[in-house]
């Protein structure tokens, strides 16, 4: 439910604009988005005996410098409507918005070791390639025995799994004999 309010807003925010300036709300929503790990922030924007206004001061007092017109007049309306708490939502729909209007997008590669720079680099262009996008891979060291390529943006995920070898040759060995 969420997602479908966040996915309006953001196309709201999209009429009339260009790649830039989206970027740069983008950059500043992301910005207040970070408070939201904090508990006393949450529990600030949950609480009933705090004014609307008084909220939306508090989120936008996370931005340092000038604010545009445009953003303080969303964060208002987010906050007369209660759901300055969907920024952190709308923030990861725009961001996947941005994605497909310039074609880039990020990736995480799932391994149990330290992979080189070299061998990512590899893997970065192979998937640029066959998909033709701009394409970043992070890493995360975690303790899947295999390598898995998520881009999740282009709702594609692959994987190789050891366990997996395992079990299908020893399937392949039971089936031939």
């Amino acid at each position: 439910m969420v997602e479908l309010v966040s996915k309006r807003y953001v196309k709201a925010l999209m009429i009339g604009r260009d790649n830039a300036s989206l970027t740069t709300l983008c950059e500043q929503l992301k910005k207040i988005a970070a408070a939201y790990s904090d508990e006393k922030f949450l529990a600030i924007l949950s609480s009933s005996d705090i004014k609307a206004s008084q909220k939306v001061e508090l989120v936008l007092s996370f931005l340092e410098g000038e604010v545009s017109n445009e953003l303080t007049n969303f964060i208002k309306l987010l906050g007369e409507k209660t759901r300055l708490d969907i920024i952190p939502d709308i923030v990861e729909s725009l961001e996947s918005e941005l994605a497909v209007l310039n074609n880039s997008y990020t990736g995480v590669i799932y391994t149990n070791k330290e992979l080189s720079v070299d061998d990512i680099e590899k893997l970065r262009s192979q998937f640029a390639t066959k998909f033709s996008v701009e394409l970043n891979l992070e890493q995360k060291v975690c303790d899947y025995d295999g390598i898995k390529v998520d881009i999740d943006g282009l709702g594609c995920e692959i994987a190789f799994s050891k366990e997996r070898l395992k079990s299908q040759m020893i399937e392949h060995i039971l089936k031939a004999v």
